[in-house]
């Protein structure tokens, strides 16, 4: 696992600081699990950084079609579930994760996210999380098909950027940028949301990333999926990076 990155991001998970190391460490473990979820042999064990590479190379091996034709049951399920707890209460549990970054600006940072979410290319979003499966962009937003939290399914949903009103989470004046958007299910109901926002500091940016999810979700989900927004963000700021490992 390589130790020599050029940028430091340091986490608050929980109320407790980790370092980038504890949280290579949770992709690796990840690796194995995604492995297994779409039934192909697990990479290598080694390095992170390149056993990472080599399940982005299974994933597009096998293609999206293949990839969603996998987890079809998975999905079918996971929308029932999202949908029921939607219903239940309007309310929501949040997923929040401070990151705190050694260089750039949050302003360069959401410009490099926006184009890499918005392009249509899914290598930069699966490479980011090993539970990452499908990624892409259609007339309803952003197309996702992943596993969030600790959840035993993979989710198919997608995120609309250009909608806000159902969030329960309001911006805070103290993080002038942000990315935002409703998470809705396959037939358009609104299911939760994001509202990640970003600040300057005197040696580079401050992320803090909020997922909602509906209320009934089981808080160990909630505490799980904040490792795999540290896990995502940390690999697109180091991808952002210039010179940074991945």
């Amino acid at each position: 696992m390589s130790e020599l990155r050029a940028v430091r991001i340091v986490a608050s998970i929980g109320g407790r600081h980790v370092e980038r190391a504890e949280v290579l460490a949770w992709e690796d473990r990840r690796i194995d699990a995604a492995a297994r979820k779409l039934g192909v042999p697990a990479p290598a064990s080694g390095n992170v950084d390149e056993r990472r590479e080599e399940l982005l190379r299974i994933k597009l091996g096998l293609g999206a079609d293949e990839v969603r034709a996998r987890l079809a049951r998975d999905a079918r399920w996971a929308d029932r579930i999202a949908l029921t707890q939607a219903r239940i209460s309007r309310r929501r549990r949040r997923s929040v994760v401070d990151l705190r970054v050694s260089t750039g600006t949050a302003a360069e940072f959401v410009t490099w996210f926006e184009a890499a979410a918005g392009s249509g290319d899914p290598i930069a979003m699966l490479r980011a999380c090993p539970d990452h499966f499908d990624f892409g962009v259609d007339d309803r937003g952003q197309r996702v098909l992943e596993t969030t939290g600790g959840s035993p399914l993979a989710s198919a949903f997608f995120v609309d950027y250009t909608e806000v009103s159902s969030l329960a989470t309001v911006p805070d004046n103290a993080f002038p940028h942000q990315v935002a958007g409703v998470a809705r299910s396959r037939n358009g109901s609104p299911i939760g949301g994001v509202r990640h926002q970003f600040r300057d500091t005197p040696d580079g940016f401050h992320a803090r990333l909020t997922v909602e999810f509906p209320l009934p979700t089981l808080p160990t989900m909630i505490a799980a999926h904040r490792w795999h927004l540290a896990c995502e963000f940390s690999n697109w700021i180091e991808a952002a990076t210039p010179g940074a490992a991945r």
